[in-house]
């Protein structure tokens, strides 16, 4: 399940990340949304922050996951993952490597500290 985080503005999306992330949340949330920052803005921001509830990613959100990203990796100026389990936060860091913006991991109690750098 995925919510729009309050303090998305301009080219700016947080969202937060509740129990199984899917491929449906992809589709209908996500990249919409950040899409739609991108074609406005010409680069976006993105917040991601997996809550205490998260369990994981289906197979089809994985997919969508690394389609967008490979086709959007010009256009993501800085992305912050908060609260990521070890195998996000290695791909994290793996798909880091082929973007042209800034990608940062933060444990959990972090996210206020995610938020600042992430509008730095």
């Amino acid at each position: 399940m995925v919510k729009v985080l309050p303090g998305s503005d301009g080219n700016l999306l947080g969202i937060q990340v509740s129990e199984k992330l899917t491929a449906r949340d992809y589709e209908e949330v996500m990249v919409p949304q950040l899409v739609g920052r991108i074609q406005q803005y010409g680069k976006a921001r993105f917040l991601c922050y997996m809550d205490e509830t998260f369990a994981g990613m289906e197979l089809g959100a994985m997919l969508d996951d690394a389609k967008f990203f490979f086709k959007y990796k010009n256009d993501l100026e800085r992305m912050a993952v908060v609260g990521a389990v070890k195998w996000i936060e290695v791909m994290t860091k793996l798909f880091s490597k082929f973007i042209e913006g800034e990608m940062q991991t933060f444990a959990s109690e972090q996210l206020a500290a995610a938020w600042e750098w992430i509008k730095a």
